[in-house]
């Protein structure tokens, strides 16, 4: 995704210091014209705007707090945006960090998979000071067609949370109502067809079950990722006192899908995990 987000920056004209852990994935925007940076570090030395997005929590605590991190070389008045789904206890801490600074942090995860990305279709959930986020409007227009402030730090990724709730409900009714309609002997795509349009109609639906019926279980979003941010809402969820047992049902699902070997394939890869419990049970 940050490939794809990044293209969009350098097409506006925008010039752009990248880094990576591998450096060779960003080659293609260093062809377009992009300047390689050695550490994040060195990308805080050398921009205004820094725009992050990573795999999981302890990942973001070290691009943004280890020893050759950003805010290791932040500049006062610098703008931090952490895109990443993370958790909304680090994104306050790192607010807190950076305000001693004297830099602004937001903390914007995004929706829309790998085909947001492509398509700079994103939804972009914004935690962060108001008038900071004015100020990168315009980046975030050029990643996203849906932006909306939530509110104080820490709210963009509470909000991520929500989302990534309502997908967990969604993804396992696509991928059991494709089960139910091959066993049924329906001819799938003309189900599909049927119900896109009516009261079941999903974003999952249009773009994953697709993919599932040509058995393309490649990722837009992985299954390990998938189960750090349901990993993540649970825990908000138990500090607030709230139960969210449908959330529970499917990421000990999910962790069954990683367990069979799934951990790298796309979050629709649950279908495959769904026929193989209903070939156990069947034998």
């Amino acid at each position: 995704m940050g490939l794809s987000m990044c293209g969009h920056v350098l097409a506006k004209g925008h010039p752009v210091t990248v880094h990576s852990r591998t450096q060779l994935k960003t080659q293609p925007l260093i062809d377009r014209g992009a300047v390689w940076a050695d550490s994040p570090k060195a990308v805080a030395e050398q921009s205004d705007v820094v725009i992050t997005i990573v795999g999981f929590p302890p990942d973001v605590h070290e691009v943004y707090l280890g020893h050759q991190g950003l805010f290791s070389g932040a500049k006062a008045g610098s703008i931090f945006v952490d895109m990443t789904t993370t958790q909304p206890s680090l994104a306050r801490k790192i607010a807190e960090a950076g305000a001693r600074l004297h830099v602004s942090t937001i903390d914007a995860p995004v929706s829309g998979g790998d085909v947001g990305a492509k398509n700079a279709t994103l939804s972009i959930m914004v935690g962060g000071e108001h008038n900071v986020v004015d100020a990168v409007m315009p980046l975030f227009e050029t990643l996203g067609k849906q932006i909306i402030y939530q509110g104080r730090p820490g709210s963009g990724q509470h909000a991520k949370m929500c989302n990534q709730i309502v997908i967990a409900g969604t993804m396992i009714g696509v991928c059991e109502s494709l089960l139910y309609g091959s066993k049924a002997g329906l001819d799938l795509e003309t189900m599909l067809g049927a119900i896109q349009g009516g009261a079941a109609a999903c974003w999952t639906l249009d773009n994953l079950a697709p993919r599932m019926l040509k058995r393309n279980f490649d990722p837009g979003f992985f299954v390990e990722h998938f189960i750090k941010d349901m990993g993540i809402a649970l825990d908000e969820a138990k500090a607030m006192g709230i139960t969210l047992p449908g959330l529970a049902l499917v990421h000990q699902l999910y962790i069954a899908v990683q367990a069979q070997g799934y951990g790298q394939h796309g979050t629709h890869a649950l279908l495959l995990a769904l026929e193989q419990m209903s070939s156990a049970n069947k034998a």
